[in-house]
C-alpha cells in the first residue's frame, strides 16, 4: 500500500511540475526587463508586449488543449507543454532583438497555456475525491514555487544582468517536467472514455490502494453513466443550456477578477513597483521580489489546508476582502509622501499576496477542474483559461502604460475597485464543492 501511495504522490508532483513552468515564466520577466531594456530599445508600450507575449500565446495553447485533449488524451498534451517550453526557454535567452524576443515568448505562452488548462484537470481526474481539492492546489503551490525560484535566479543574476541566464534556468524545470509525465500513466476518466476501463481500473486500484474492488467497480460505472447520454462531440450551445451556463459563467468571471485583482502586475513587474514605491538600486528591488515568492508559496501550502478545511466559497469571500483591504493600504500608502511610504506599500503588497494565496490563486482553477460535467469538461475549461488567459494579457500589456499615464496610485485603485466588486460576487455566486466527487458535481449542475 505504501508504495501505491508513493505513486500517487509521484504523479501529483509531476503534474503540478507544469505549474512551477507557468509560475517560473511569470516571475522571470520581471527581473529580466530592466536588463533586458539596456540591451534592446523598449517602450513602456513595447515593454507590455513582450511582457504579454505569453499570455497571449497561452489563449492559443488553451484553444489547441481544447481540440486535442478528449482525441488524444490529457498526457500527450502535457508532453508537448513540456516539449514546447523547453524550446522556447532556450531559443528566447538566445533572442537576439525585442521582436525575436517576443517570438519566442509567444511560442513558451501556447505551451504554458496549453498544460495550464491541461494539468488540473489531470489530477482532478487522478485524486480521490476527499483530497481532490488539496491535490489539484497543488498546481497553485507550484505555481508559487515556480514564481520564487524566478525571483531567485533573478537576484542571484541581478549582480551581472545577464538576462539570458535568467531565462535559461527555465530549460532545467522543464526537461524534469518532461521526463516525469512520459513516465506517468493517463487517467482513468479519460481511458473509461476510450473503452479502456480494464486499464482504467487497474490505475484507479494503483492510485487508490485503500479503495475495494467494489469501490473500483463504482467508480468505472459512475463514469460511464456520467458520459452515457454525452457520447456525442458536446456542442457549444451546451454550454448556454439553464443548468451550465451559471457554472460557465461562474468558472470565467472568477478567472477574470483574478486577473483584475492585479496579482500579475506584481508577479510581472514587482522590481518597477518596488521602484515606484520609494526602493531604489535594482538589487534592492530584486531583493525585495524574494520576498513577494516565499510568502507566495508558505501561504499556498496554507490554503491547500484550508480549502478543504473551511471550503472554497468561504475561502474565496475572505481572499477578495483581504486583497480589497490590502491593495488599499497600498494605494493609500502611495498617496502620502513620508518616509515611512515605501514599508507600508511593501506591507500591503505582501498582505495581499498572502491574501491572493490562499484563495484567489487556487480556488479558479480548482473550480474550473471540478464544475463541469466529464463531456462538457476539455471545452469548459478552456473557456475558462481563455478568459483568464485574455485578461491576463490586457493587464501585462497595459500596466506599463497605465503607470506611466496615471500613475501608481490610479492603477492601484482600479485593482482596489475590483478587489470589492469580487466581495459582493462571491457572496451572491460561488458555489461549494468540498468533499463532492466529481460525478454528484455533474449530477447537480445538469439538475439546475
Amino acid at each position: 500500500m505504501r508504495r501505491r501511495i508513493k505513486m500517487l504522490i509521484a504523479i501529483v508532483i509531476v503534474a503540478a511540475l507544469f505549474g512551477l513552468l507557468f509560475g517560473f515564466d511569470q516571475g522571470v520577466i520581471s527581473g529580466a526587463l530592466p536588463f533586458i531594456k539596456q540591451t534592446f530599445t523598449i517602450t513602456p508600450f513595447m515593454e507590455g508586449v513582450v511582457t504579454s507575449a505569453v499570455p497571449l500565446g497561452a489563449v492559443a495553447g488553451t484553444i489547441i488543449a481544447m481540440v486535442t485533449t478528449d482525441r488524444y488524451g490529457r498526457k500527450p498534451m502535457l508532453v508537448l507543454g513540456a516539449v514546447i517550453f523547453l524550446v522556447g526557454s532556450i531559443i528566447s535567452a538566445l533572442a537576439f532583438n525585442q521582436y525575436f524576443l517576443t517570438l519566442t515568448r509567444l511560442l513558451i505562452g501556447i505551451g504554458i497555456g496549453a498544460s495550464a488548462m491541461t494539468a488540473p484537470m489531470f489530477l482532478a481526474e487522478v485524486a480521490p475525491a476527499r483530497i481532490r481539492g488539496t491535490i489539484v492546489a497543488a498546481f497553485q503551490l507550484m505555481i508559487t514555487i515556480g514564481i520564487m525560484v524566478s525571483y531567485m535566479s533573478n537576484a542571484a543574476f541581478g549582480q551581472s544582468g545577464d538576462w539570458r541566464w535568467m531565462i535559461g534556468v527555465g530549460v532545467f524545470p522543464s526537461v524534469i517536467a518532461l521526463i516525469g509525465i512520459l513516465m506517468s500513466p493517463e487517467t482513468p476518466r479519460w481511458l473509461t472514455l476510450n473503452s479502456n476501463a480494464d486499464k482504467a481500473r487497474d490505475i484507479i486500484t494503483k492510485l487508490q490502494p485503500d479503495a475495494s474492488k467494489a469501490d473500483v467497480d463504482r467508480i468505472i460505472n459512475e463514469i460511464k453513466e456520467s458520459a452515457h447520454d454525452e457520447e456525442a462531440k458536446p456542442a457549444w450551445s451546451s454550454f448556454l443550456k439553464k443548468g451550465i451556463l451559471p457554472v460557465t459563467s461562474f468558472a470565467m468571471i472568477v478567472f477574470v477578477l483574478q486577473q483584475l485583482s492585479g496579482i500579475n502586475a506584481i508577479i510581472y513587474y514587482a522590481p518597477e513597483i518596488f521602484k515606484h514605491a520609494g526602493f531604489s538600486g535594482t538589487t534592492t528591488q530584486l531583493l525585495a521580489t524574494v520576498g513577494i515568492g516565499v510568502i507566495n508559496v508558505l501561504l499556498t501550502v496554507v490554503a491547500m489546508y484550508l480549502v478543504e478545511s473551511i471550503g472554497r466559497r468561504k475561502l474565496l469571500i475572505i481572499g477578495f476582502i483581504g486583497t480589497a483591504c490590502s491593495m488599499a493600504i497600498v494605494t493609500g500608502a502611495t498617496i502620502i509622501d513620508i518616509p515611512a511610504t515605501p514599508y507600508i506599500a511593501t506591507f500591503g503588497i505582501f498582505a495581499f499576496i498572502a491574501f491572493f494565496a490562499v484563495s484567489l490563486g487556487p480556488l479558479p482553477w480548482l473550480y474550473m477542474a471540478e464544475l463541469f460535467p466529464l463531456r462538457l469538461r476539455p471545452r469548459g475549461m478552456a473557456l475558462a483559461s481563455v478568459s483568464n488567459w485574455f485578461f491576463n494579457f490586457i493587464v501585462a500589456l497595459l500596466f506599463p502604460v497605465l503607470l506611466n499615464e496615471v500613475g501608481i496610485v490610479g492603477t492601484f485603485a482600479i485593482f482596489t475597485a475590483c478587489c470589492v466588486f469580487g466581495i459582493f460576487y462571491a457572496i451572491a455566486v460561488a458555489p461549494e464543492t468540498k468533499g463532492v466527487t466529481l460525478e454528484e458535481l455533474e449530477q447537480r449542475t445538469v439538475g439546475l
